[in-house]
């Protein structure tokens, strides 16, 4: 059913790849919608829809900028993050100081706003650590490798924690690897959007290791109808995997590109890095269950999204 055009959504993050795809979402199921991100980012909406949203500029981890940002909303979606897998082990402290401590100040501030919900996007990619077995399912041990992933399993249990203290409530989606349109194609993740972006520009692709390692890649619009579905959901299922639930190679995604390119990739493989677990699929069993949801775009259909939209980029 449509949302009440009163509920207020914040969406922290806004003007990321994933946030302005959920902020699409949103409004087209009757949300009115917040957006809080830094200042010197342009947020990724056409002007339409960006017409419609209620930017506010700030920094996460300035506890007056979030505590203001609050004000008034039903709803939260936590999608900031100030680090990345790949760096964060380079300095835990600030991943710690950043990403737990600006979080916990936000849930603070959420229980002393009224906030209904907070939806925290975290990572399945991450906080299982090395896989014991695939797929992985939500109860599948949790010993990250990289610091990133240790943030994100703190702030699901301080979430736990201030459910159990003030009632709050909140929804875990452990997000795969999304790609799709809008993606920064020059950002320092994202290997489908990565690659493409090289294949189609002529430029030769670094691969680290032999090409053999495994991630779940969900097409972006998939993942966000299961965001906007955990809005309204109530059940008693607190922490569900969000992927496409098929492993995908490095090599199998050149591979996939340049078939719907009809380009030839310029690959180069390099050392491969200690954090980069081999295999990572997940179990989506239970959000489907939960959420009468699952993943509807093979992975070849949206290669060609994402192509035609680069190719249709100024």
């Amino acid at each position: 059913m449509p949302a009440d055009a009163q509920q207020r959504c914040l969406v922290l993050g806004g003007k990321g790849f994933i946030g302005s795809h959920l902020i699409d979402a949103l409004l087209r199921r009757g949300f009115a919608v917040r957006a809080f991100d830094r200042a010197n980012i342009k947020p990724l909406n056409d002007a339409a829809t960006a017409a419609r949203v209620e930017w506010l500029d700030g920094d996460f981890t300035s506890e007056a900028d979030v505590a203001g940002v609050l004000k008034d909303c039903d709803m939260v979606y936590h999608l900031v993050s100030t680090t990345l897998p790949q760096s964060s082990n380079a300095d835990p402290v600030f991943d710690v100081e950043t990403n737990v401590a600006g979080s916990v100040r936000m849930l603070t501030h959420a229980v002393k706003q009224g906030v209904k919900k907070v939806i925290f996007i975290s990572s399945g990619g991450t906080v299982y650590g090395i896989p014991k077995n695939t797929p992985i399912s939500e109860d599948h041990p949790t010993n990250p490798i990289c610091s990133y992933g240790i943030t994100k399993l703190a702030v699901e249990k301080y979430l736990h924690l201030f459910r159990t203290l003030h009632g709050l409530d909140y929804s875990v989606l452990r997000l795969s690897n999304p790609f799709g349109e809008r993606q920064r194609i020059q950002a320092a993740q994202g290997a489908v959007a990565v690659f493409m972006g090289k294949v189609l520009r002529g430029e030769k692709i670094e691969i680290w290791g032999d090409g053999s390692v495994v991630r779940d890649y969900i097409y972006v619009g998939d993942a966000v109808t299961a965001m906007v579905l955990a809005a309204a959901y109530s059940g008693d299922e607190r922490v569900l995997n969000i992927g496409s639930g098929v492993g995908v190679s490095l090599k199998e995604i050149v591979n996939g590109i340049e078939e719907v390119t009809g380009k030839k990739a310029d690959v180069t493989y390099t050392a491969a890095r200690a954090f980069d677990v081999p295999v990572s699929v997940l179990d989506t069993a239970r959000a489907r269950r939960a959420l009468d949801w699952a993943p509807t775009t093979p992975f070849s259909e949206a290669l060609r999204r994402l192509m035609t939209s680069m190719l249709a980029a100024p």
